[in-house]
């Protein structure tokens, strides 16, 4: 999740994101001849060498004279005359190789879905590595709805996206803005032909035609997002584990019957295994009393806060950390099988890169009994970590463009659907059903059928309760972040906690059952895995 809201501003104006204002100026840099263009004889310059042969040479006043008349009013050349001064290759007979047929291009809004496992992310990459959008650029390709002439760089048609996924992360809803061919010949339905070209996991579920201002992220009003996690993530630590001993200690001077965690789950049960405990952790039920704690600590995530605790390399006097949450809702508990889930839907203006920690802190301080305040402690000035949760249970549900459909209410009244000018509204309702079959099929029955045979949410808290050191210490009963927990820039923290990369993914393959196991059994273990560096333009292109 990822943008900007500025504090001194109106909430819905968003602040700009420098990778994607980036304007395509292709057009206007000078095109490179490669060695095999070299040899290759073109109609300028054989015009060239006819005049040496004919022994005139052009003067500085006859090349002035011959661009001004070459150019159209202003001194711009015309499109027609920039088409025909480009070099026309020829063949080994001298004559003309012909060009492709140029189509029309249109300011166009696709509106798409996908389910992000084996996939590095929505946005495009320059080193060709697998994407959400690499695909899809392809597929229209194929299509012929983006040229060949195009189709080497992206840029060329205005690729923007309303937001950008990490690696893994699905969404039943997002939206590619370009300029498309949306006339080609021999084909009557652009959409179906677009998913001949795409794999069953990315589904394209149709376009409009926008403004031709229009640009997918800078028009995008707000995001919503939904994470699904097994209920049984709120049950307290177990009794002798690491973080239930530091969290006791923390918590030493407050008389038992006082202190906010009921046991009663592990009553019995110390010697356990972790096959058992899961299985038992799977029949468990959430109580209405936690399901009301989810949704007052939520509701302290709405408004404008800063969010500095909850990404990675900003300091808290960067204005971008200030971002505004419009509404949380916490669903009512759904059982799928022998488990357990709870939704939460997440609606803002924009989200920073690993809006995760976001879930961790609902997760954590409910199933620790942490009061409210710990949310408002991490929007202050003080750097304390917060850990992440598992990607597998986050989903971009779509974008929202009020604004921008306002705007075309306005226009097209005074409009027929048959006008040149008229826009359709950007609507994700009209595909509803085919979003939700994709859903269930491609995204809610993976994220199951993980959890029920690997159990990857259970292994991500294990890796919590196994931890013995102070980086989670503002989990306590007060709330507040004690001096222990807080992070000295340049000062070197003791038994920092550590996390692992098995979940940060979403693709675990059936038939590597063994690996993932050992993966997520590794995971418990107090290995050192690399922290994530980023500098300022790279957070400004995760996040969106």
């Amino acid at each position: 999740m990822s943008e900007v809201a500025d504090p001194s501003s109106n909430s819905n104006k968003r602040a700009p994101d420098s990778l994607d204002e980036e304007i395509d100026n292709s057009a206007k840099r000078p095109r490179l001849i490669s060695d095999e263009d070299k040899p290759m004889k073109t109609a300028s310059t054989s015009a060239a060498e006819d005049l040496a042969m004919d022994g005139s040479q052009p003067t500085e006043s006859n090349k002035h004279d011959s661009r001004k008349k070459s150019r159209g009013r202003g001194g711009r050349r015309s499109r027609n005359e920039e088409d025909a001064s480009r070099e026309v290759k020829l063949s080994e007979d001298g004559e003309p190789i012909p060009k492709a047929p140029r189509y029309p291009k249109r300011q166009c809004a696709l509106l798409l879905g996908f389910c992000g496992s084996g996939y590095s992310g929505m946005q495009i990459q320059p080193d060709h590595t697998r994407t959400i959008e690499g695909v899809l650029f392809n597929a229209l390709v194929k299509a012929g709805a983006v040229s060949q002439d195009n189709a080497d760089n992206p840029t060329k048609v205005g690729l923007a996206r309303a937001a950008r996924t990490d690696a893994g992360v699905h969404a039943a809803g997002n939206l590619v803005s370009l300029k498309m061919i949306v006339t080609i010949p021999g084909i009557k339905d652009i959409v179906a032909k677009v998913n001949e070209e795409l794999p069953p996991e990315i589904r394209l579920w149709g376009y409009v035609r926008t403004q031709n201002s229009f640009n997918a992220r800078l028009v995008c009003d707000s995001r919503k997002y939904t994470y699904f996690f097994p209920t049984y993530l709120l049950i307290p630590p177990k009794p002798g584990s690491g973080f239930h001993r530091v969290w006791s200690e923390q918590a030493g001077n407050i008389a038992d019957d006082k202190l906010p965690l009921s046991y009663e789950f592990w009553n019995g049960q110390d010697s356990g295994t972790k096959e058992e405990d899961l299985a038992r952790k799977r029949a468990w039920r959430v109580s209405p009393g936690q399901i009301q704690t989810l949704r007052t600590l939520a509701a302290r995530y709405e408004g404008t806060h800063n969010f500095h605790n909850f990404t990675v390399g900003r300091e808290f006097a960067d204005r971008s950390n200030n971002r505004y949450m419009k509404k949380i809702e916490i669903s009512d508990p759904v059982v799928y099988g022998e488990t357990e889930w709870i939704s939460v839907l997440f609606h803002g203006q924009s989200f920073m890169l690993h809006q995760r920690k976001m879930m961790a802190i609902l997760v954590l301080a409910c199933r620790m009994g942490t009061p409210m305040r710990v949310i408002s402690e991490l929007y202050g000035q003080r750097d304390v970590f917060v850990p992440k949760m598992p990607s597998l249970g986050l989903l971009l549900e779509e974008p929202q463009f009020e604004s921008y459909n306002e705007r075309m209410v306005v226009i097209n009244s005074k409009l027929q659907p048959t006008d040149p000018e008229f826009r359709p509204l950007i609507d994700f309702e009209q595909y509803r059903s085919q979003i939700n079959e994709f859903k269930d099929e491609f995204i809610y029955k993976n994220m199951r059928e993980v959890e029920d045979r690997d159990g990857l949410f259970d292994a991500w808290v294990r890796t919590i309760d196994t931890y013995a050191g102070n980086d989670l210490l503002y989990l306590n009963p007060t709330g507040a972040v004690p001096d222990a927990a807080v992070i000295v820039k340049g000062t070197r923290r003791e038994n920092p906690f550590r996390e692992k990369r098995v979940f940060d993914t979403t693709s675990f393959p059936a038939q590597g059952d063994a690996d993932i196991k050992k993966k997520l059994e590794a995971a418990e273990e107090d290995v050192d895995e690399a922290e994530e560096v980023f500098d300022k333009r790279q957070l400004e292109e995760t996040e969106g």
